[in-house]
């Protein structure tokens, strides 16, 4: 019995997706629930499973087409078993350059590491693990990958060290180019960011957060937080429920705008951004108010690991009325974080630096950090975002007012 394969459902808000990699090819043996293959959208990475147990018939779509929802891409003769291949002589050790292709990477990898190799050309085969049972970890990769290229001599170039689907080019003096496409998500990126710019009237206000309050309740409960609720204590998941308290005090700043209406939330979902190879992705916490702190620094952990190894939802990037980047990872101290359209604000947390405050007339050296609000100003007033922004800083140096919901 033959099974059809096809593109899974996509949201509305998903047009189309792209093959970025298959990890079978036809004659493989599949089992069910096994990666067949990558779609790429413009918001994340897909895997297509196989449903059945068999032997992949035929490819329909290759690596690079564009495919939309219920697609048939392969097909699968359920309950075959492959035919063994003969064994192949083994190549020269003077095969030529081009012959010298990387493999694909091994379905029995991390979907980061087959990310990674499907990007780069790089043969997780030619590397050395350091994983358990010397499996290659997305990080021998990325050192593999930041590895130094050979010099090149005269001016010809090894196409074997480009990543797949770039061309490089050399001038005389030695100055290489390269040129890679873009990936779906890093042009929706940029299509939304362009969108904010031009649709938006944007502002930014700022202010500075005393965080020596928070801090101290983290350096005095980290250990026990951890060992009742089995993940560190974070900053996050202060801001969160600072910001969801500041969002319940102005609602302006949780609306959105739809064409000539001013759509007001009566729940706060929250958006927090998380960097990936690939790009940002903003996953959403649902019904903040409801959270606790030890909920949230779950749900964003979950997030963090999902988006760097592929197993992000498209359901957990819907939707938000509200989002939060932190910059100050980076080591960024100062930043006008963009809006992110339907949404009116975002608040930008950044690095926190000893600097020097007067308290009670003296001088003091304390943690501060600086906030930012980009909002959008056709609806938020910079009263309502300044307000906004000094509740924030209210509740974060006061923190048992979050406890007490003042």
């Amino acid at each position: 019995m033959t099974v059809e394969v096809k593109v899974p459902i996509l949201p509305e808000s998903v047009a189309d997706a792209i093959i970025a990699t298959w990890h079978k090819k036809p004659g493989d043996s599949v089992t069910r629930e096994e990666n067949l293959v990558d779609l790429e959208t413009d918001k994340v990475v897909l895997e297509v499973p196989s449903p059945v147990d068999g032997v992949l018939v035929s490819i329909v779509k290759q690596t690079g087409d564009t495919v939309t929802s219920q697609e048939l891409i392969a097909t699968i003769k359920e309950g075959a078993a492959a035919a063994v291949a003969p064994a192949k002589p083994a190549a020269p050790e003077t095969a030529s350059p081009e012959s010298r292709v990387p493999s694909p990477a091994s379905s029995d990898q991390a979907p980061s590491v087959r990310r990674i190799a499907a990007e780069t050309g790089i043969d997780p085969a030619t590397v050395s693990g350091t994983g358990r049972g010397d499996r290659v970890t997305k990080e021998d990769m990325l050192k593999a990958q930041g590895a130094p290229a050979p010099a090149p001599t005269g001016k010809s170039v090894a196409t074997t060290t480009a990543p797949a689907g770039t061309a490089i080019s050399l001038s005389g003096e030695g100055r290489a180019e390269q040129r890679v496409p873009m990936t779906r998500l890093r042009q929706r990126i940029a299509e939304r960011m362009m969108q904010s710019k031009n649709s938006i009237a944007m502002l930014t206000s700022f202010n500075e957060i005393n965080m020596k309050p928070v801090m101290d309740i983290r350096k005095k409960y980290a250990d026990t937080f951890a060992q009742v609720h089995g993940i560190k204590l974070g900053f996050m998941s202060f801001f969160v429920k600072a910001c969801t308290e500041a969002l319940k005090l102005h609602p302006i700043v949780n609306a959105s705008v739809d064409g000539n209406d001013v759509v007001y939330h009566a729940y706060q979902d929250i958006g927090v951004a998380v960097a990936t190879p690939k790009g940002l992705v903003v996953p959403v916490l649902r019904n903040t108010d409801t959270l606790g702190l030890a909920d949230i620094e779950k749900a964003i952990g979950n997030f963090a690991k999902q988006a760097r190894e592929g197993g992000m939802q498209l359901e957990d990037l819907q939707g938000g009325t509200f989002t939060i980047t932190n910059g100050g990872t980076f080591g960024s101290l100062f930043s006008t974080p963009i809006v992110n359209p339907p949404q009116s604000a975002i608040l930008g947390m950044h690095a926190i630096k000893e600097r020097a405050v007067v308290e009670d007339g003296q001088v003091v050296a304390r943690p501060m950090m600086y906030v930012a609000i980009s909002y959008d100003h056709r609806i938020i007033d910079g009263k309502d975002a300044v307000l906004f922004l000094v509740a924030v800083k209210n509740f974060l140096e006061d923190p048992v007012r979050l406890m007490l919901h003042l």
